[in-house]
């Protein structure tokens, strides 16, 4: 076949309806190629609309609590602006001052106790599988000297876990929901989100940020961040924290016996969470058992994330006494003990080893070089916000400065400091609505860091 008749059926072969009854003639090297007009049919192509697709939905209900609650999870919500923030300016060195997370390595001592204990685990020796839900015995025993020595607690009234958090989503098990509850206002989130998702609370009450059936317990300047147990009413269950997430205040002993009074006059159970209790400077109690009475109104939670770094470790304990009985006479801690042997396996083994060498002297002296480590960090960022005129709380007890600013909304604030300074604090309003016109700047982070932020923080609001 000729080169021509070549190029004719290729070209011929190929084409569409474009070239129908068209006559063209192409020059190729001085050579003339006619190309016949070709009558082609013209396919049409119609859009036909697509089957609308229907997701398969089960018969099973959504549960109406967990619909109640607003938005995000706080600190969830602050992680993913800080991810928008970054994805806006990627080159920025953002400082995390928000979420209350550990930043300076855990202890040696420490972790090669639990490294110790995770390659005994390659050993016939060595090898443990389940362990007491409970917690192990010698982790008990020596929470129980380090922390309650003389108070009345003995190691069987420890219930080792994950972590407080933990804990008080199990206590909230035991407890059901048919109980009323009250907490500080503002406080720690996961008290009110987990009464709502137990179906212990009303609706969200918009107009005043509030759920009903919730006893919001004030806690200002004005009052010295404790509330005013004349105005509070009774209610099942009051959660309190000392020191304080987020403002950093710690209830004094008199204020301390007054709560166990109140408790008692009611007839309520207080869950005492003391998971900052070894950054307090001032002579206020550590311990709500150091209150006389207050075995039979009380039970503790508390954890190593902010003593030793284990916030990815994961370790913490809860102390329910003997003496705190429901109104029908049983124990609270037996109830407790059976929702933890129902629900929790029991703490990594090798994270109980490494609780065990926190409780050691020398893990006991690298726990508190750590916290001092954070406490000279609060120093450094309540000098800052003091020397441009900020009314400073917290700080003196806690690993939180809690700034504020009057007349402002939190979250306009957390946004302002984060576009202008790259810091990431966190809104004061998403403790409570008693949060409002404050932000809370967490003193865990690198000193260069810390130095860093309160440098831009200075050049801001200079």
């Amino acid at each position: 076949m000729s080169s021509s008749s070549l190029l004719q059926t290729s070209i011929s072969s190929s084409s569409s309806a474009f070239f129908a009854n068209h006559n063209f003639t192409f020059n190729s090297r001085a050579r003339s190629v006619s190309l016949p007009a070709k009558h082609v049919g013209i396919c049409k192509c119609v859009a036909t609309p697509q089957a609308e697709k229907t997701e398969y939905k089960t018969q099973v209900s959504r549960n109406a609590n967990i619909a109640k609650l607003q938005a995000g999870y706080l600190f969830p919500e602050v992680a993913r602006r800080r991810v928008a923030h970054l994805k806006k300016y990627p080159d920025a060195q953002v400082i995390s001052l928000g979420i209350g997370d550990t930043t300076e390595p855990i202890p040696e001592v420490i972790t090669s106790a639990m490294a110790k204990r995770a390659h005994a685990l390659s050993t016939l020796e060595g090898y443990s599988g389940y362990g007491p839900e409970q917690g192990e015995k010698p982790l008990r025993a020596a929470i129980a000297s380090a922390f309650y020595d003389n108070l009345g607690i003995e190691e069987d009234d420890i219930f080792v876990s994950d972590g407080a958090k933990c804990d008080i989503s199990r206590l909230q098990v035991v407890f059901g929901s048919n109980v009323t509850i009250a907490v500080q206002d503002p406080s720690y989130p996961a008290y009110v989100d987990s009464s709502v998702i137990m179906g212990q609370t009303g609706q969200y009450q918009k107009d005043v940020e509030k759920f009903g059936n919730i006893e919001y317990m004030r806690c200002t300047p004005e009052n010295g961040f404790f509330p005013d147990l004349r105005t509070v009413s009774r209610t099942d269950i009051i959660f309190f924290c000392s020191p304080n997430n987020p403002t950093g205040s710690a209830a004094t002993r008199e204020q301390l016996t007054q709560l166990v009074q109140f408790a008692k006059d009611n007839g309520s159970i207080i869950v005492y969470d003391s998971a900052y209790a070894l950054y307090m400077s001032d002579d206020n109690p550590r311990s709500i058992f150091e209150i006389p009475g207050a075995k039979e109104v009380a039970l503790e939670t508390s954890s190593f994330s902010k003593y030793a770094g284990f916030t990815g470790v994961r370790l913490g304990w809860t102390v329910v006494p003997k003496q705190l009985l429901f109104s029908d006479g049983f124990l609270v801690a037996k109830d407790f003990n059976r929702i933890v042997s129902t629900c929790f396996n029991g703490a990594s083994n090798i994270s109980q080893a490494g609780g065990l060498a926190c409780l050691s002297p020398e893990g006991l002296k690298a726990m508190r070089e750590v916290i001092g480590f954070y406490k000279e960090n609060t120093e450094i960022i309540v000098e800052t916000f003091e020397s441009l005129g900020f009314k400073v709380y917290g700080g003196k007890n806690a690993p939180y400065v809690w700034v504020h600013f009057p007349g402002r909304s939190s979250w306009d604030v957390f946004s302002e400091i984060l576009e202008k300074t790259h810091v990431v604090t966190t809104p004061g309003s998403g403790f409570g609505f008693g949060g409002e016109g404050f932000v809370r700047v967490s003193a865990f982070g690198h000193r260069s860091n810390v130095l860093e932020a309160c440098k831009r923080f200075k050049q801001l609001y200079k």
